[in-house]
């Protein structure tokens, strides 16, 4: 079920200072194990499973890495002897139902208009796993405040490189990393190529792991009835296939293809806000009366808007000049499951978002006295018109790509509060924090129901630590304006 590759400390407690003797110690950072874990032996068998143009849509978008939080004071002790065989366990059980996860990308760069990518399965695939140690402050990584986004990448691992396999290339699609604070709590890093899935497929791969991990074997897992549906359901033109199998740059993903990992260089720090029910409610009463005619309002469309002004104002204030011919917009994954005709059911494995974009308009405007009316307006009428879409959603898709990568500022969103994601629950109670940390990669935001209270919203962002200090001071401001 898993092989050990590099064993550092062992069941031989080390302390940090010997390690560091050892030359054992990279930062802050010690690795005290990297393995590999599969499926248990003959329950997968070979299994490949065919991209649909959801899932090409997203070959060469760069990987997303999360970042889970746990107060749970364990020794290292406690960590080695008990939690490392646990999760191990729980982690082969959970990739004999979500064997993608375990597989790898397979793509033919030499016969690429041919051969579609797809994600292939044979027996002995694994996912690279690491088990660390970090030295860090643990409450100040997981806190709200700001914090050096520098000092998140060492606790998500990377995806691995590329190889060359006959005639075709085999690209990871998952990895995962365990991080033990002594006597603080632990961090866990998953990282995964988008192409594998969307947030929802991920979420439930996730439950099933959690649930496992606390009782040692997958009997409640089977009961809940949610295994992975991969049925290939979704009707749609074969034009889109062609489309997404062949777009722009597709022959990169080759051997000598290298995933993106955060890049320790920037100079960004990350920091979340949250807005409370009655503070979302104040805002919406504030929409209602403004623009009483406008078709969508949403708990979602108006924290999006709220905080996409805030940014924009305090661009402003560190002095980025805009002028009137400088244009910016807003996009969102919708997730279609339910959407389309017929729908698939909510356990279909793989990705099915498509894109919501918003109508451009002047940064001016959006960072001027009225910006979070024009925000939420604009932005309320994208997610409006993409929800009626039904009919004409494949049509349209066939301008994703150019829409999706044109070369306008765009703010974009990680997440949904639809999933639960402080129900991740390996048997230490909720995350104390959840980070997405590819964020740092565009400047998106990550958008998410918060631990104590779903109907709160919690948003992560990353920016310059100049516009970070002058955006926290204008939230609070404009939030306290709209509330009086």
């Amino acid at each position: 079920m898993y092989k050990v590759e590099t064993l550092f400390v062992g069941k031989k407690n080390y302390s940090l200072k010997q390690i560091k003797k050892k030359g054992l110690m990279a930062a802050a950072l010690a690795v005290l194990e990297s393995c590999r874990i599969s499926p248990p032996p003959a329950t997968v068998g070979e299994r490949s499973l065919q991209l649909t143009f959801f899932d090409l849509t997203w070959l060469q978008f760069f990987p997303i890495n999360q970042l889970f939080f746990f107060d749970f004071p364990s020794s290292r002790t406690h960590f080695i002897e008990t939690i490392v065989p646990n999760l191990k366990h729980s982690l082969s059980i959970t990739l004999q139902h979500f064997f993608p996860f375990a597989g790898n990308l397979i793509t033919f760069p030499n016969q690429n208009k041919s051969k579609k990518p797809e994600i292939r399965y044979v027996e002995g695939d694994s996912v690279s796993v690491t088990f660390a140690e970090s030295s860090h402050d643990y409450h100040d990584l997981s806190g709200n405040h700001p914090r050096p986004c520098n000092k998140f990448y060492e606790l998500v691992p990377p995806l691995g490189h590329a190889t060359k396999v006959s005639d075709f290339v085999s690209i990871p699609l998952f990895s995962v990393q365990v991080t033990l604070f002594p006597k603080s709590g632990i961090s866990i890093g998953l990282t995964n190529h988008h192409t594998l899935c969307d947030a929802s497929s991920r979420f439930d791969f996730l439950k099933a792991w959690t649930s496992i991990a606390k009782h040692s074997k997958d009997d409640v897992f089977l009961a809940n009835g949610s295994l992975p549906f991969y049925d290939r359901a979704i009707k749609y033109p074969n034009s889109l296939d062609e489309i997404y199998a062949n777009q722009p740059g597709i022959e990169t993903l080759n051997a000598e293809y290298q995933p993106a990992h955060p890049s320790a260089n920037t100079e960004k720090v990350r920091a979340t806000v949250v807005l409370t029910k009655s503070n979302i409610n104040q805002l919406k009463t504030f929409v209602s009366a403004n623009l009483p005619k406008l078709e969508y309002v949403s708990s979602f469309s108006v924290a999006c808007a709220y905080t996409w002004s805030c940014i924009a104002k305090s661009a402003a204030e560190i002095g980025e000049k805009k002028s009137e011919d400088d244009l910016e917009r807003f996009i969102c994954p919708v997730d279609w499951r339910t959407r389309l005709n017929p729908p698939v059911p909510q356990t279909y494995f793989g990705n099915c978002v498509g894109l919501c974009d918003s109508d451009k308009i002047q940064s001016t405007i959006i960072a001027g006295n009225t910006g979070f009316l024009k925000a939420v307006e604009v932005f309320g009428k994208a997610i409006s018109r993409t929800l009626k879409n039904k009919d004409g959603m494949l049509k349209d898709a066939e301008t994703w790509l150019v829409r999706g990568f044109e070369p306008v500022p765009t703010i974009g969103v990680a997440g949904t509060p639809k999933v639960k994601i402080y129900d991740t629950d390996f048997g230490w109670g909720k995350p104390s924090k959840y980070e997405t940390i590819s964020i740092d990669y565009n400047g998106s935001l990550s958008v998410n129901g918060c631990r104590d209270s779903p109907e709160d919203i919690e948003i992560g962002l990353s920016l310059d630590a100049k516009q970070m200090d002058a955006f926290l001071i204008i939230y609070e401001r404009e939030l306290k304006n709209k509330m009086t």
